[in-house]
């Protein structure tokens, strides 16, 4: 009587990981990019493209060098040098961002820093299901060997030996 009918349910996208599955440790300098699911938390130096599914957290030791940083939530503690895209940034008291921020929720706390523009929308478009495919690596061509050629033998000039003077036999005196 107050049943629904059955009726297939729609199946959602999979949530945005909320916790953090890995970590750069302090001490750690990492050049690359990050792109995938999950939460990562950065207490080292990195500089790369940042394309997170999930949560992405700078730590206070933590600084990022990027053009673009994408990632659903991101926490600022440390220090970001690029433009951030998120669904939701909170920079902390300790946070430093140097760079243009779009998002939809935003929170800070008092001390933080940011120098840029701050761009709210109703819906951003992460754009994190496609990764940008990889350049094949480059493997360079070696060098052919010289040829091995015969070399002249340059004569070492010998010194000659110093010789010493011939000593003659003295007649020995006779005794009387």
């Amino acid at each position: 009587m107050f049943r629904r009918p059955n009726q297939p349910t729609p199946t959602a996208a999979p949530a945005p990981v909320e916790r953090v599955t890995s970590v750069l440790g302090p001490g750690v300098n990492w050049k690359g990019d990050l792109h995938g699911s999950g939460g990562i938390r950065i207490e080292g130096m990195f500089e790369g493209d940042i394309a997170i599914k999930g949560l992405l957290v700078v730590g206070e030791t933590g600084k990022v060098t990027c053009e673009n940083l994408r990632a659903n939530t991101v926490i600022v503690a440390g220090i970001v040098n690029g433009n951030i895209t998120s669904e939701k940034l909170d920079i902390r008291a300790t946070g430093r961002v140097w760079g243009d921020v779009i998002t939809q929720a935003f929170t800070t706390e008092e001390g933080s820093f940011l120098r840029g523009q701050v761009r709210m929308e109703d819906h951003v478009e992460l754009n994190l299901e496609t990764p940008r495919p990889t350049p094949e690596p480059v493997i360079p061509e070696p060098e052919p060997m010289p040829s091995l050629q015969p070399t002249q033998e340059v004569p070492t000039p010998v010194k000659p030996t110093p010789q010493k003077p011939e000593r003659k036999p003295q007649p020995r005196a006779k005794k009387a």
